[in-house]
Formats: structure tokens, C-alpha cells, sequence
């Protein structure tokens, strides 16, 4: 409901620009056939035209903006929020039937198996919002090290591995040519939250079978980059870029299904560009996978490459 109002508050806001667009012209023609051998006040005129017309565009594209920014925002609170009570729901649940039910030993540690699970969705959420808040606040350069990335990678796989209860199999790190080690100067835990972000993002988007394929490579002699290839739902073309942004939900029938706070890429992003790198998406449409490429200054002799 507050969609299909916000649609149509867009779609009056742009009508009306559109109208009193047209509407301005058309005055400002009449006042000029009328006022033709005058040609100051024709100057004057078509200055204060072109004013008017600037503060209208501008009006209605301020307008449009706001009321797209409080959506999206909306969408956040909403998806937050049943981020956090549906496992917080389903703990209570658990915690209650062991409360008032006795049951053997194998069914009770399924149940603890279960809540844990829970726990580590609700903390999953919770880093990942005083994340965005603390990413946005300070940069912490005294922080940065030399990092190798092929370890990190792979403890984070393993990590993704144990958080959705996947087989080994499910995700692979294939091995680095020539066996070289690949390092870049940033902060381990901002790394870490980038890198576990795109794979968990790799599984939430493989709802039909999670096949996840990691690659770290060296590009131009300056950068590495980590790609990570799934098989899932894919991106259609429009959403590419969008999905980077802070709160934007895939506004496709399949992709909007899939849970979340709309601030996972957009974590990878601002971690990226605090580390001199970009992250982008690939993807040859719905359907047909995607890949993320995260890339980053690759480090020689102890210090980052410069590009």
C-alpha cells in the first residue's frame, strides 16, 4: 500500500513539473508575441523565464528524490526489522517447547543446533548495521597491514560453508597461478566483512542449489581481484550499478523475494573505495548466475601498487 502511494506521489510530482513546465512556456511565448519591440524587456523576460523553468526542473527532481530516498529507506526499517524477529521468534519458540517438554538427548541438541543458527542470523544483521554506521564515520588508516588474500579468502569460505550449512563442495577456491602470494595493505576486519558479504550474498541469491566458484588473480601488474561466480538467479542489466547503493532492493519479482537489509553490497562498496579499490557486478541477465569482482591495489615490497 505505501508503495503503490509512493508511485503515485512520484507520478504526480512529475506531471506537475511537466504541466507548469508547459504552462511557463507557454506564457512566456504569448508575453513575448505581445511585448515583441521591446526587446530589454524581452531579454529581461527570457531571464526570468529561464529562471523559473531551473526551479521547477529542479523542484520536481528534489521531490522525486526525496520520495524515492524514504522508500528505500522504508524498505530498510521493514527488512530489518523482520531480519531481527523472525529469528529472535524462532529462538522463544525452541526455548519454550524445551521448557515445557521433555524430550531425549538428540532432538534437544537439534534444537540447540537450530538456535544457534538463529543466533547467528541476528548477529549477522546487527554487525552488519553498526557496520555501515561505523564505515561511514571514521577511516581508520592506522589500522591498514599487509594482508595476503588467498587465506583470507578461504577462511572466510569456510566460514560461509559453517554459516549455511553447505557441503565442501558448494564453494571452491581455485588455486592462484604459479602459486604466488598475493598481498594488499587494509584493515583484516573490514576485509573479511567485504569478502564474507559477497558470499553470503552468492548463497542468498542460489536458492535453487548453491555452485560458487572464487578466483584471486593479478590484473595490469597493480591489482588483485577476487571474483566470485555463482549459478543463481542472475541481475537483470538495470540493476547492475543500483545494487551498490545504500538500502536499494532488486526491484525484480525474483530477486525482491530473497530476504535482506538492502546493505550488504553496499558495505563492499564503501570498504572498497576506503581501500583504493571498486567492486562491480557482472551478470548476463535473470537466470543466468553473476559474478563479483572485487578488486584492490595489489601490495609489492610492503606498500600498495600504485595505479
Amino acid at each position: 500500500m505505501n508503495l503503490t502511494r509512493r508511485r503515485g506521489a512520484i507520478a504526480f510530482f512529475i506531471t506537475l513539473g511537466v504541466c507548469l513546465t508547459a504552462l511557463a512556456i507557454t506564457l512566456n511565448i504569448t508575453w513575448i508575441h505581445n511585448n515583441g519591440r521591446r526587446l530589454a524587456i524581452d531579454i529581461v523576460g527570457v531571464l526570468l523565464f529561464a529562471i523559473l523553468i531551473a526551479g521547477v526542473v529542479l523542484n520536481t527532481v528534489f521531490l522525486v528524490r526525496e520520495i524515492r530516498r524514504n522508500e528505500r529507506q522504508d524498505s530498510f526499517l521493514n527488512a530489518v526489522t523482520h531480519e531481527l524477529k523472525t529469528p529472535i521468534a524462532s529462538i522463544r519458540l525452541y526455548l519454550d517447547t524445551l521448557d515445557r517438554r521433555s524430550m531425549d538427548e538428540a532432538q534437544r541438541q537439534k534444537f540447540y543446533a537450530i538456535m544457534r543458527s538463529d543466533t547467528d542470523r541476528l548477529l549477522t544483521t546487527v554487525e552488519r548495521v553498526l557496520k555501515a554506521g561505523e564505515l561511514g564515520q571514521r577511516h581508520r588508516e592506522g589500522q591498514r597491514k599487509r594482508i595476503e588474500l588467498h587465506p583470507l579468502v578461504a577462511d572466510c569460505i569456510a566460514t560461509t560453508l559453517a554459516r549455511h550449512h553447505l557441503p565442501a563442495e558448494a564453494i571452491t577456491l581455485a588455486d592462484v597461478p604459479g602459486s604466488v602470494r598475493l598481498y594488499v595493505i587494509g584493515i583484516s576486519e573490514d576485509l573479511r566483512t567485504a569478502i564474507l558479504n559477497l558470499l553470503d550474498n552468492a548463497v542468498k541469491y542460489s536458492p535453487n542449489g548453491v555452485s560458487i566458484t572464487c578466483r584471486l588473480q593479478i590484473e595490469h601488474y597493480t591489482w588483485v581481484a577476487l571474483s566470485i561466480t555463482d549459478t543463481g538467479l542472475g541481475i537483470p542489466p538495470r540493476e547492475l550499478k543500483r545494487i551498490f547503493k545504500r538500502f536499494y532492493r532488486a526491484r525484480s519479482n525474483d530477486l525482491v523475494k530473497i530476504k535482506g537489509t538492502g546493505l550488504g553490497l553496499f558495505l563492499v562498496d564503501t570498504i572498497a573505495r576506503q581501500h583504493g579499490g571498486t567492486v562491480r557486478a557482472v551478470s548476463e541477465g535473470p537466470g543466468k548466475g553473476s559474478t563479483m569482482i572485487l578488486k584492490l591495489p595489489l601490495s609489492i615490497n610492503g606498500s600498495a601498487a600504485k595505479t
